[in-house]
């Protein structure tokens, strides 16, 4: 069987795609006699853009779009004027979203020259693929990849009728699978869920011509007939079943079952490097490797975080074991000559501070590696992560209020999110975040403190900006109406995307729109104009504390923050002790015995005014009852100290 396996925009240009180089491998493995080839048709769309706009839609353009309009579909709606066969479609509906929602004006240009290349794009991709005589092509999608997808697909029909086309990925977890397939008749086949024993019993049937009743979620056309449900609503032999003439489209059940780590291979990426080495599009981006150590989630096993719906229907957590981990990254990072190593793990397996981390950093490699993890790592493991090579982590901070994050269900403290910032910059790790809001439950009086304090933060890591928070399937605010969200329906970007009912997008999509919940008004504007002005003053403003000289018992604060007298401060005594205990955070009542316990002579009042004085002067985060020092880590200079510029 010749095997063509696809992945096409807006999947990110100097990423090969972890699941065609899971599928190819694993067929390798399963089924050695196909001929699997792949389709970087998200490289094809940048090196397209790249020609025929003589140069001005650079891969930059793509990647912004491919990256930022993820919550106003405006990367499938490139593409939706060739899935509809209408040049004119969705262009007012698009214009009218841009005007509500204040969309930049250049992002709407760029996106309408994209457009105009959509059809001869997609024209081309068939000619390419249908090149090779294929029996079978599988689409991987997720996020902004359905549409285009979905208008390759149907060319491909049109001109190979006989052709098997099957779809997977996330955007096909669940309902969403079931909602794509009876809704595109074009489209055979829908894995729902993992595809690493699906496909290939799929594949088996194609081969002895049987039908894949028996593959768990697998969606499928019944030539048979029979009486089902159809995209009007009506009601017929059961939910699994809809009409397209005479044929029914069948969703399997799902099954409860995950694919073990021990049968997701080591991801093959030969054909990507090739492409991406001969293309123009080399010239603009730095490749990295993907890899996979882990799916699921352990934390949401037990706290789904309220707001996310990421994990889909596959939250069980299972991890390769460390060693095996570090054995395909050393084997991709020899055989690709890549240092970049992006992990697609939503959580780090804690496991892997013990026999996967030290590996690494055992290794000699170079690395650079990007890895989500959880906020409340404490000093040891960054300094780990980061002497393993981790430059780029996604910690989920989500928040400095501890109350707003006990809503989300995050299990950390506002005050352990700002250590975690901390220490992130002492050791030149680079952290991306967002700060989300608009909650139900949440109160202007959880950001007040809050807001009050930003000013003093300008010195660490900002967040990319502030996010009222969307409905994502999935989580437990979409699935618990109880929560808050008890209306909701499809995001009106759907509209400039799908030519469908609303009941159908109800099925087919992530994202939803809902009631606002949480802060508004002049609380919510305050947060996005705090979170700005951090952003715009960041790069202009450090805060470091350092022992003057051999003295350990006396502590130099540098304050040169945008927005602050600059200024060095003097601290000595149990002062000095105080911001050294505080490095970790503590109530005032618990520094007070710390410091009696070292013989310290401080009262309980005078501690008090002295941590008030010190929350003044934005050395200090108060978090409830407790404080944290918010200056980088102690380390020893030589004392160079204007005495007229010292307080203390």
């Amino acid at each position: 069987m010749r095997v063509q396996l696809v992945t096409m925009p807006w999947h990110p240009i100097d990423l090969p795609s972890l699941q065609v180089g899971l599928l190819h491998q694993l067929l390798r493995q399963v089924r050695p006699d196909d001929e699997v080839r792949e389709f970087h048709g998200s490289l094809r769309w940048a090196e397209f853009l790249l020609e025929r706009s003589g140069g001005r839609l650079r891969p930059g353009d793509y990647e912004a779009i491919g990256s930022d309009s993820i919550f106003h579909g405006l990367g499938d709606w490139v593409f939706s004027g060739v899935l509809y066969e209408d040049d004119d479609w969705g262009v007012a509906r698009l214009q009218d979203y841009a005007r509500s929602r204040e969309l930049c004006g250049d992002t709407i240009d760029t996106v309408t020259e994209m457009r105009v290349h959509a059809a001869e794009y997609v024209r081309r991709c068939a000619s390419d693929v249908l090149a090779h005589d294929p029996d079978v092509v599988g689409f991987t999608s997720t996020f902004m990849q359905n549409v285009p997808s979905l208008a390759l697909a149907r060319e491909l029909k049109r001109h190979r009728p006989e052709l098997t086309i099957v779809f997977g990925g996330s955007n096909c977890d669940g309902v969403m699978g079931h909602a794509l397939h009876r809704n595109h008749p074009y489209v055979d086949h829908v894995v729902r869920g993992e595809g690493e024993y699906a496909f290939p019993a799929l594949l088996a049937h194609l081969d002895a011509g049987t039908p894949p009743a028996d593959v768990p979620g697998l969606c499928w056309w019944d030539d048979r007939g029979g009486r089902g449900r159809g995209r009007g609503g009506h009601e017929g032999d059961g939910p699994d079943g809809s009409v397209d003439g005479q044929r029914v489209s069948r969703a399997n059940t799902e099954s409860h079952r995950t694919v073990a780590p021990a049968d997701i291979p080591s991801p093959d990426y030969d054909q990507w490097q090739a492409e991406i080495e001969a293309s123009p599009v080399i010239e603009y981006v730095y490749p990295k490797l993907v890899v996979e150590g882990a799916r699921g989630c352990w934390w949401g096993e037990k706290h789904h975080c309220t707001f996310c719906g990421l994990n889909g229907t596959a939250m069980a957590f299972r991890a390769k074991p460390g060693e095996r981990l570090w054995s395909e990254i050393d084997r991709l990072v020899r055989r690709h000559r890549i240092l970049d190593v992006v992990t697609v793990d939503n959580i780090i397996d804690m496991a892997y501070f013990k026999d996967f981390l030290p590996r690494a950093a055992d290794s000699g490699w170079d690395l650079r590696m990007h890895y989500e993890v959880k906020s409340n790592l404490n000093r040891e493991q960054i300094a780990q992560l980061s002497a393993a090579g981790a430059v780029l982590l996604q910690p989920g901070i989500e928040s400095l209020s501890s109350r707003v994050l006990d809503l989300m269900d995050k299990g950390v403290s506002g005050a352990r999110n700002i250590r975690t910032l901390r220490e992130f910059d002492n050791h030149a790790i680079t952290c991306t975040w967002n700060y989300l809001y608009g909650f139900p439950g949440e109160t202007t009086e959880d950001y007040a403190r809050v807001l009050d304090q930003l000013p003093a933060l300008v010195h660490l890591q900002p967040p990319g900006g502030a996010h009222r928070i969307q409905l994502e399937r999935f989580s437990p605010h979409f699935t618990d109406p109880g929560l808050g969200f008890g209306k909701r329906r499809p995001a009106a970007m759907y509209q400039h995307v799908y030519e469908l009912p609303e009941d159908e997008l109800a099925d087919l999509v992530y994202l939803f729109d809902t009631e606002d919940a949480g802060i508004g008004g002049a609380t919510e504007a305050a947060l996005l104009r705090a979170v700005a002005q951090w952003r715009a003053g960041h790069g202009d403003s450090t805060l470091v504390m350092e022992t003057a000289g051999e003295d350990e018992g006396t502590l130099l604060v540098h304050d040169q923050r945008q927005g602050w007298p600059q200024r060095t401060y003097w601290f000595t005594g149990w002062q000095a002790a105080a911001l050294r205990h505080l490095e970790d955070g503590r109530t005032a009542p618990a520094l007070h015995r710390r410091l009696t316990g070292d013989e310290h002579d401080v009262s309980l009042e005078e501690l008090g005014e002295w941590l008030t004085e010190a929350v003044g002067l934005g050395l200090l985060f108060r978090d409830g009852d407790g404080r944290t020092h918010v200056a980088l880590p102690t380390r020893s200079v030589p004392v160079r100290v204007d005495r007229e510029a010292v307080a203390g």
